[in-house]
């Protein structure tokens, strides 16, 4: 019972929307039919487009030194980045959600709370495709127009969010090795067989059957670090403790 209630915990809002097709399964079984048809559109649709995305941020995390990210997308890299952030999110490609682990890849290497804004509202406002089809189909002058005031309310919120948002408030991945309570785990769902753990912590992961899996549940204070770095820079985010 306890494992069902942690599982419960830990996974709310998946639970939530079980809780909703079963719902809508015995009162609207119409709309639950057409929800369900919905869902699984965009379930084979994120199949298609999440493995490349991870990759992405394996080769992110593998390829980009953080100095890299810090310098121009810091929080020292002043309007560069800025702009940099805001035309890296206008030439992306693909639904918005793929910008979140791309984002939190960026955020984990150095990348500023106010930037990360700005790449996800441009991502999802302001893309160069998007702008074409505007202008094509609601004339130039409505697509100007909303483009400018558009961005201006995007430097704007990124502003406003880094007053209010600090980077401690960001959820980390970082491990304490003070509960003895915690275990290692990797999820076999999540794995990609990167092989980036192994090469970062062999001492504690190995591959096996074309996955990670953990290999010493012990991890002192001259391992921390490596194993904190295996967790962060695991591209998704397999790598946690139960």
């Amino acid at each position: 019972m306890s494992k069902t209630l942690k599982f419960i915990k830990n996974n709310k809002l998946l639970v939530l929307v079980v809780f909703a097709y079963l719902f809508l399964g015995v009162f609207m079984p119409d709309k639950a039919l057409g929800s369900l048809k919905n869902s699984l559109y965009y379930v084979k649709e994120m199949i298609m487009i999440m493995p490349v995305i991870l990759l992405l941020t394996a080769l992110i995390n593998a390829w980009v030194p953080t100095k890299t990210i810090e310098k121009n997308l810091g929080k020292d890299s002043g309007l560069k980045g800025n702009i940099f952030s805001f035309l890296l999110g206008s030439f992306s490609a693909g639904p918005i959600y793929a910008a979140f682990p791309i984002s939190k890849t960026l955020f984990s290497k150095g990348a500023s709370v106010s930037n990360i804004v700005i790449l996800l509202s441009t991502w999802a406002v302001v893309k160069v495709p998007m702008l074409l089809n505007e202008a094509k189909f609601l004339g130039p002058k409505f697509m100007a127009f909303r483009w400018v005031l558009t961005s201006v309310s995007i430097f704007l919120m990124a502003y406003i969010t880094s007053k209010f948002v600090k980077k401690e408030d960001i959820p980390s991945n970082d491990i304490s090795v003070d509960s003895e309570k915690n275990l290692l785990h990797i999820s076999d769902d999540y794995c990609i067989a990167c092989n980036l753990c192994v090469k970062i912590a062999p001492s504690h992961f190995e591959m096996n059957n074309k996955k990670a899996k953990v290999i010493n549940q012990i991890i002192d204070k001259d391992n921390e670090d490596v194993v904190n770095q295996a967790i962060e820079k695991c591209p998704s985010k397999a790598i946690s403790f139960k």
